[in-house]
């Protein structure tokens, strides 16, 4: 599996960190892949199953996945994004792509990987495909409909052999169940139960059940299922469940799955003819030469075309020193100074100005409401899962948490 070192960095924090990633990266609800009563299979304790997990040395397979997404975003206002092509260069872009997951809604994919330098997505909307390849060292992305080619050099990263399992990120693309499983793992700790819940069949295999919970209250997430294959354990689906209830946040899993070693020629790529090809250096997107990574979430950045809110919203931008961290675990809080001060007011200002994007105010409105404490006044923005609490100081508190643990945190680090 393929890792890079900002991943293994926001591993460390804690679980709702990496949910975060996933789900800003893939997502809502799958129709069911577990049939109704699971197979009968040996009973296994969370830590056989974890260690099982660890061992399966699988790094080949081809199949078909599907990946629903419900954040719980407002719908955009027209004209709130501004006009030519989003916040990357090309609809070849995989950031391009990353940004379409999050809007929500199902994604239909076909999966191909041979070890840690082949992978192969190729995503399917009709007629129309989008295909993003890992060969060596180069990595493709290709848009049938609009027939552009997006290339680049792999990170020197990309083919890390130590890491097991299969996939390549591609600069935040989600590559497979197992990948998604692997960090919620790896950011599993003390503050997190871990169980083995009922067996499932997905895809027409036997698998059981991890079940990730966390112990304390505060958190949006109520718990991460991770259907195991009983076999080679590989994570064959992923699901992360809300506190509010209903759909899933997340739901990412395969409907059909082979073990076998892919043809050679499934990961090989000539641009066609006829197409636009953009070149792009490792880590960069599109003409501004922006690095992916450092790519802003698109609830939030969507905000920031409103006429004055660059500032307050982009504060990580003009943050003073590193994010501190609040608490640990599932409810742990980022806190960051932003310097900048009536961020309140200037919100609210901005998104009535006259030439603010229309339907930007109750836009604003809808993604959260006003809250007040011994911190002073603030604004709540919310998702199903990250909530963020903007004071009228310049702060923001922002987590995998409710609002009420916002506002808490907000009132002991005045």
């Amino acid at each position: 599996m393929a890792t890079n070192a900002k991943t293994r960095k926001a591993a460390r924090y804690a679980v709702p960190v990496a949910v975060f990633g996933v789900v800003a990266g893939t997502i809502a609800m799958v129709p069911a892949f577990a049939n109704a009563g699971g197979p009968d299979l040996p009973q296994v304790t969370a830590q056989q199953l974890i260690e099982k997990i660890a061992a399966s040395d699988v790094q080949q397979l081809s199949g078909s996945a599907k990946i629903s997404t419900d954040l719980g975003l407002p719908s955009l206002p027209a004209g709130l994004l501004g006009g030519g092509g989003g916040v990357t260069g090309g609809s070849a872009d995989p950031q391009e792509k990353l940004s379409q997951l999050v809007s929500g809604g199902t994604q239909t994919f076909r999966v191909a990987a041979d070890g840690p330098d082949r992978q192969k997505l190729t995503f399917v909307d009709g007629k129309d495909e989008y295909s993003l390849v890992h060969n060596g060292d180069d990595v493709w992305g290709y848009d049938s409909k609009s027939k552009e080619v997006f290339h680049e050099k792999a990170p020197s990263d990309a083919g890390d052999k130590g890491d097991k399992g299969s996939g390549h990120k591609a600069d935040g693309l989600p590559a497979s169940p197992q990948e998604i499983a692997q960090e919620a793992l790896k950011a599993a700790g003390t503050t997190t139960d871990v169980s083995v819940g009922d067996t499932a069949q997905v895809a027409g295999r036997d698998a059981y059940q991890l079940v990730l919970k966390p112990k304390g209250a505060g958190s949006t997430v109520a718990s991460v299922k991770i259907a195991v294959d009983a076999k080679n354990g590989v994570p064959l689906r992923v699901q992360v469940l809300s506190t509010d209830g209903g759909k899933p946040i997340l739901d990412a899993g395969f409907t059909k799955v082979d073990f076998a070693k892919p043809a050679a020629d499934t990961f090989a790529f000539t641009p066609p003819k006829d197409a636009k090809v953009t070149e792009g250096a490792a880590g960069e997107r599109g003409k501004d030469g922006k690095d992916a990574k450092d790519a802003k979430d698109e609830g939030l950045g969507a905000l920031e075309s409103i006429p004055g809110l660059g500032g307050l919203i982009g504060g990580a931008e003009g943050a003073q020193g590193e994010p501190k961290v609040l608490g640990e675990g599932w409810t742990s809080i980022a806190r960051i100074e932003t310097g900048a001060t009536n961020t309140l007011k200037g919100m609210d200002d901005a998104a009535k100005d006259k030439n603010a994007p229309k339907g930007a105010a109750q836009f604003l409105d809808s993604l959260g409401e006003k809250v007040s404490g011994k911190f002073g006044e603030g604004r709540v923005l919310k998702t199903r899962v990250v909530n963020a609490l903007i004071t009228d100081d310049g702060k923001v508190y922002v987590g995998a948490v409710t609002k009420a643990e916002l506002v808490k945190a907000a009132d002991a680090n005045k």
